[in-house]
Parts: C-alpha cells; structure tokens; sequence
C-alpha cells in the first residue's frame, strides 16, 4: 500500500492538511502505508507536476490533487475517500479474529 502526499504530512490547526487527514485515517485503521512525497501543487501544468504521485493522480482522475491512496487492487483519491476507504477496510491490527 503507497500514500502518495505533498511534501509533508504535519499537523495544522483547523480541520487538518488533507495529506495529514488520509495517513492518520490509514494509521488509525491499521494500516502502515508507504508514504512517497510528491512535490508540486495541484495548480500547476502537468509540465512542473512530474513527480510519480502528480503523474498517478493525473492518470486515475485528470487532476493532479493529492492524497493518493495505491492498494492491491484499488487506487483512492482525496483524503475524504481515503478516509471513508480506511474505515471501511480494518488492517491486520483492527481485523476481528
């Protein structure tokens, strides 16, 4: 499982940075995804967005917004999504027995 974030992953005040939101949701179901920074911002061209997450999220959504959540069988965009998928889908730490 790969989070694909902005540059960082730090807590802010308010309703929290979107990237910041989806990893704690991840965490929080039991999840210990691989985080991969992808520098840019979602405004740019495609041309100044050439990192790996920018690059995904414009193939699975034709923007270049970040979170970007990668499984086995499933690709999540948005820190709402991905946080809706996280409770959705405990990890092993969370999975009944």
């Amino acid at each position: 499982m790969k989070l694909y974030v902005c540059w960082g992953t730090f807590q802010t005040f308010g309703p929290g940075h979107p990237c910041r939101n989806a990893l704690d949701a991840l965490r929080a179901a039991g999840h210990d995804p691989e985080v991969i920074r992808s520098y840019g911002w979602g405004l740019l061209p495609a041309a100044l967005n050439r990192s790996e997450g920018r690059r995904l999220a414009r193939e699975a959504t034709g923007k270049s917004w970040i979170p970007l959540l990668l499984t086995d069988h499933e690709v999540i965009a948005g820190s709402k999504n991905i946080t809706a998928w996280a409770a959705q889908h405990p990890g092993c730490e969370n999975a009944e027995l």
